[in-house]
């Protein structure tokens, strides 16, 4: 498999080096003369050292025969552009792009980016599993990010111990789908009764947050009167 990466930080110069050492065939874009001078010393003559948002250069750095196009560089803009002119001036089959900030992550997926890898939203996911159970856990964004997979861990005084998903008044456009209870997923059918401690998984547009909060959380210990 040929692998064309662009950008020579510490991203791409570890991808680089893994897909090298795993027998794929690499080259690498990296538009600072001096920093491709040194990735070239240390791993062989697979740099090219020019801007990969410049078609001309992507073309002379093999473009056109790649079966991945993976933008890693520390500038969204710049990767949306090389994405984009890999995927409709080279036809490139995949394209993988690094995005640092994720309120960027729906336009890349509306522009036809076919992954995203999200460094923050990664970190954030990891910090997030250490949040009070009092609030709802954001999993993954779906679509061009207008849907959300959320997670509620239902406790004592929430408003749904006790209920079936269809006693309980969800937001427009918002569903329950799943339970995770004793650590077994299985769907939420509509005559199953919700029991302290079952995580509900939900799916719905960003917007009715707050009302699912209320349905399957309910008031936030850490406000709660005598608190």
């Amino acid at each position: 498999m040929f692998v064309l990466v662009v950008g020579g930080g510490k991203v791409g110069y570890y991808l680089a080096k893994e897909l090298i050492e795993s027998g794929h065939e690499v080259v690498l874009m990296e538009q600072d003369r001096a920093r491709a001078d040194q990735i070239a010393d240390e791993i062989g003559s697979i740099v090219v050292a020019h801007d990969g948002c410049e078609g001309k250069y992507l073309g002379e750095a093999g473009c056109a025969r790649a079966d991945i196009v993976a933008a890693v560089t520390g500038d969204d803009e710049d990767n949306l552009v090389i994405c984009q002119m890999a995927k409709h001036h080279f036809d490139v089959r995949r394209t993988i792009a690094r995005v640092n900030n994720p309120k960027n992550e729906a336009l890349f997926r509306h522009l036809g980016v076919d992954e995203i890898i999200s460094p923050t939203r990664m970190i954030l996911g990891s910090i997030e599993q250490d949040i009070p159970v009092h609030e709802l856990l954001h999993l993954a964004a779906l679509g061009e990010g207008e849907l959300e997979i959320i997670e509620a861990h239902l406790q004592e005084g929430s408003p749904a111990i006790g209920k079936t998903s269809g006693e309980l008044s969800m937001p427009a456009g918002c569903s329950l789908f799943a339970v995770i209870r004793g650590g077994v997923a299985t769907p939420l059918r509509a005559d199953m009764t919700l029991r302290v401690g079952d995580k509900v998984i939900a799916i719905g547009p960003t917007e009715c947050e707050a009302l699912l909060h209320e349905q399957l959380i309910g008031e936030d210990v850490a406000t709660a009167p005598g608190i």
